[in-house]
Parts: structure tokens; C-alpha cells; sequence
């Protein structure tokens, strides 16, 4: 699978969203008009947003960050939401922190042994 960049998300969901009005487009997905099209002039989303955005563009989001798909690459959706209430604090990150703490969180869920629980 080729690597995406952060900043090509834009462009992804331009091409997804077609002639569809942004704020229909934006409910569909969950989040506000202004923060779609704030995403689709380049501006990286923080993390819970970005996770709905790859989730609407059925994209696995470790592809925009070098990951190998998984089997099951849901799995990380519900991760990567929780995850986002400790990044909404920099409303401005750079590119680089966002992809650098995208990939340690990631890293961190592939890493975590799997546990078999009884019933």
C-alpha cells in the first residue's frame, strides 16, 4: 500500500465529497462545516476528527502514517477517538507533532498483548 501524507487528506476527501454540499457532507461524517473545510484546505485534524475522516473515506489511518494495513484496522478507530481528548488542547499543532504522536499511539496499540477473557 503506498504511503499518504497528513496533507493529502484534503485532497481525499475533496475528491470523495465530489459536488455534495460541505455542510451535508460534514454531518455525515460527524463533525462541523468549518472543520471540514478547514481539513480540506490543508489544515491537519486533531485526532478524534482525523479518525472520523478516514473512517468516512474508508481509509485505514496508519496508511497516512507508514503502518502496514492490519487485518482488522477498526480496531484502532475507538482508540484513536478516546485518545483525542488529550490532544484538543493545541488547536494549532505542527504537521510533524501530529504525525509523530499519531504513530507512538498507533505503536502503542500494536504493541499491547492480546488477552483471552473467560466466561
Amino acid at each position: 500500500m503506498p504511503r499518504r501524507t497528513l496533507e493529502s487528506l484534503g485532497v481525499l476527501i475533496r475528491k470523495k465529497r465530489g459536488n455534495n454540499k460541505l455542510r451535508e457532507t460534514a454531518k455525515d461524517i460527524g463533525i462541523g462545516p468549518a472543520t471540514l473545510m478547514r481539513v480540506e484546505n490543508g489544515r491537519i485534524p486533531d485526532v478524534e476528527t482525523f479518525g472520523k475522516l478516514c473512517h468516512w473515506l474508508n481509509v485505514d489511518p496508519g496508511s497516512f502514517l507508514g503502518f502496514q494495513p492490519k487485518a482488522d484496522a477498526s480496531a484502532t478507530e475507538p482508540a484513536l477517538t478516546s485518545i483525542s481528548v488529550h490532544c484538543k488542547t493545541d488547536q494549532t499543532p505542527q504537521p510533524a507533532t501530529v504525525q509523530a504522536l499519531a504513530q507512538m499511539m498507533l505503536l502503542a496499540l500494536k504493541m499491547q498483548p492480546t488477552t483471552n477473557v473467560e466466561k
